[in-house]
């Protein structure tokens, strides 16, 4: 089983590797949620403390989830706080996802095989929970 220490270790590498240019404007913390069927992950700015909480579906701590899974919500959430979304700054968009521009901004980092993988997994993984 996956726990929150891993998923500081994804975050970290995630953000050295391919988001090294996004300045880290307040605390990002990330950890495992409850279980959910459709939603992957979210991103939330916690205005108690100023943070930035990411939150990844508990199913995700089962290691019968593909690792890229978990990479490509990560940087997914990740491409959110870039833009300005759950972060103090201002928003780059009005609309986090208008247009493709989540997968075209993950592409543009390199991490064309997360989504392409992502993708074809998710079509497997919906028809499972019918």
């Amino acid at each position: 089983m996956r726990n929150d220490s891993y998923l500081n270790k994804r975050l970290d590498y995630i953000w050295q590797k391919f988001f090294a240019d996004v300045p880290v404007k307040n605390k990002v913390r990330i950890h495992f949620g409850k279980d959910a069927r459709y939603r992957f992950g979210s991103i939330k700015l916690c205005y108690g403390d100023g943070s930035t909480q990411i939150t990844i579906n508990g199913r995700f701590r089962s290691e019968k989830y593909p690792k890229e899974i978990i990479d490509h919500t990560i940087s997914h959430e990740l491409v959110h706080y870039s833009q300005g979304f759950s972060t103090p700054g201002p928003r780059l968009s009005r609309y986090p996802h208008r247009g493709g521009v989540v997968d075209r901004e993950l592409k543009k980092r390199g991490l064309v095989d997360l989504v392409s993988f992502y993708k074809s997994w998710v079509k497997g993984y919906v028809k499972s929970l019918r």
